[in-house]
Formats: C-alpha cells, structure tokens, sequence
C-alpha cells in the first residue's frame, strides 16, 4: 500500500470547492453506517439528512466528484464509499506522528477511529525524558530529539500537536522542516506556517465558548419573553445590565483577554 508522502489528494486539481471537501467526511460517515447496515442503496433526500445538510447542496456537492445518482433509484451505497474515499485519499496509508503525549495526547493515541479511516499512528512523540519507552495505547514513546529521523524513516506527512501553547510552534517549524506538510493542532494557538503547508485547528475552550454565548442569548430571549414591556414603553436605564468591569489581573490568554482552558 502506498505511503502519505508519494500522493496528495486530487481535489484541489479537480476543481472542488472547500466548503464541499470539508462536507465529504460528514457524507462518508453516513454512508459507513449505511454499508455497515447492509443498505444497498439511498435518496439524496435520506443521505442529506444524515448528513445534516439539504439535499440540494448535496446534489451539487456530489456533482463535482461526477456522481448524478440514479432517477428513483438513488445512489450506489457501495460506489459513493469507495468514491468519496479515493477522493478524501483514504484508499492508502497515512503514517501520522502526534506530539505531545499528555492526557490529550495520549486520548488521540489511543482513539480507534484513525486505523480504520486509513490513519496509522507511526509514532508517539514527548520532551519528557521519562517518558520515552513508556507504551501508550500500545505503541511506545519516543523522545522529542528523534523527530525529524521518525518522519524521514516513515514517511509521515501528517503531524498532529497537542503540546501545550509555548511550545507548539516550535514544533510546528520542527515538523516542517523535517517534511511534513499537514498539521492537525490541538494546541490553544495559532500557527505560522508557510504556503504549502494546510493546518487544522482544533481547540475545544473556544467550542465551548460559543456554545456559552448561545446559551446566554437563549436565557436572555426567554427573560425578555416573560418580561417584555408593553408596546411603546420605554424601557428604564436601570433595567439596562453595566457593562462588566475589568478585573485588573492584566492575564492574557493566547487569543486575548480569555485565557484558553483547553488542557493540553
């Protein structure tokens, strides 16, 4: 089986847009779970709901990989996995390193979902001296000082960060200048690579942030719709909440005033 650094995937070349790359994977879970229920066939109507899209963006999505469907048939379960696979580059073998094998880290190493969507963990990566040879999720940690040789060896071309934020961009220039082309962060900032090189930000404080901020809007709309003044009323100042204060603590986190509280 071919490795990750003697193919990139054809989507770029193809044409296909980035809003449509970044659905695939949500089309190819669905269609899994179709396959693994023995389905033989299903409605663009049935998948787009599956997916969580509509059917008409996943009509046109599938337009661009040359899949039209069938007229009161729909589409070949089989085909589409196969299809949507070759695309996303899941028909070979990726080798990914992941650095930083803290609790994070060692979640990742120990994830199930990567061997079977065509990821093999080549090698877990620390600074911690102590931890070198120490197994996690099978697989044995090597020290920080052998990263370039490790990619070299396994030609992996894939990177996955999830260091703590002070040091992750030197990681991030370590992995590529060894070669790799494709970071997965997990590390609570912002990376500086150059052109060539795609990063994938993960940061779960800022998920949860906004899920907050919804929260917040909802509770303050269910306020408003049992207190709301009659029409015409003026609504006194007083009602109007103050703006926070400052603190005064002067702590910044990496994307500003907010400390990031993912743990690395």
């Amino acid at each position: 089986m071919a490795t990750g650094r003697t193919h990139r995937p054809a989507t770029r070349s193809r044409g296909i847009p980035e809003a449509t790359v970044a659905r695939l994977p949500l089309y190819l879970r669905a269609l899994t779970a179709l396959s693994e229920r023995s389905v033989p066939t299903v409605s663009s109507e049935e998948l787009a709901a599956a997916a969580g899209v509509n059917s008409a963006k996943l009509r046109k999505d599938f337009s661009y990989l040359g899949s039209y469907g069938t007229r009161g048939v729909g589409y070949d379960v089989e085909y589409l996995v196969y299809q949507i696979s070759r695309e996303l580059g899941l028909t070979q073998d990726w080798p990914v390193v992941i650095v930083g094998i803290g609790n994070l880290g060692a979640a990742l190493a120990g994830y199930g979902g990567f061997a079977s969507r065509g990821f093999r963990v080549a090698a877990l990566i620390d600074a911690d001296p102590a931890m070198a040879g120490k197994p996690v999720a099978g697989i044995p940690v090597q020290h920080s000082d052998d990263l370039e040789k490790i990619i070299h060896d396994d030609g992996v071309s894939i990177g996955v960060i999830a260091t703590p934020a002070g040091v992750a961009q030197q990681v991030c220039d370590r992995l590529v200048a060894a070669g790799v082309t494709s970071i997965l962060n997990f590390a609570p900032t912002v990376l500086s690579v150059p052109d060539g090189v795609d990063v994938r930000k993960v940061d779960l404080s800022i998920e949860l942030q906004i899920l907050a901020f919804h929260e917040q809007r909802k509770a303050g709309e269910e306020a408003g719709g049992e207190n709301a003044p009659e029409t015409g009323a003026e609504t006194p100042a007083a009602a109007v909440p103050p703006a926070p204060r400052s603190t005064g603590s002067g702590r910044k986190g990496p994307d500003g005033d907010v400390p990031a509280v993912m743990p690395a």
